[in-house]
């Protein structure tokens, strides 16, 4: 049913990994899918970090992809995967990256919810209001 999974993963927060890496995993094994773990440099940190120095952001993204290999290293031991960093919004930067893997399944975990979004996160409603793929948010 699944053959390419995305899981989008916020570096930072241990929660967006915690449910959702091992769900996609199962669900990976479950179909024989493609599994690619994912996180997104937002343009506001870019820009706060490297101030949109070429040479900063190239590091600043080939930081995340070195992170985000090796936390895919500490979580998935039995699954081939691979890694993207997007840029750009939360949001747009996952739908980004879906389109790209030409996923067509979406896990992600819900962040603690502020009161303005209180049924899901901000980005994760974001992403199944505009996603084109079924989309997995996984709870704590």
């Amino acid at each position: 049913m699944y053959s390419s999974i995305l899981v989008p993963i916020d570096l930072d927060e241990p929660s967006s990994w915690s449910k959702a890496v091992p769900a996609a995993c199962a669900l990976a094994r479950c179909f024989a899918a493609r599994l690619t773990l994912a996180t997104v440099v937002e343009d506001s940190v870019a820009t706060r970090q490297v101030q949109w120095s070429a040479i900063g952001y190239r590091k600043l993204v080939s930081t995340a992809k070195a992170r985000l290999s090796s936390l895919g290293d500490d979580l998935i031991q039995d699954l081939p995967f691979e890694t993207m960093v997007g840029t750009g919004s939360i949001g747009g930067g996952i739908l980004t990256l879906a389109g790209q893997v030409e996923a067509d399944l979406i896990v992600l975990s819900s962040h603690r919810p502020a009161m303005r979004d209180w049924l899901i996160g901000a980005h994760a409603s974001r992403v199944v209001r505009h996603a084109s793929q079924s989309v997995l948010v996984v709870r704590e």
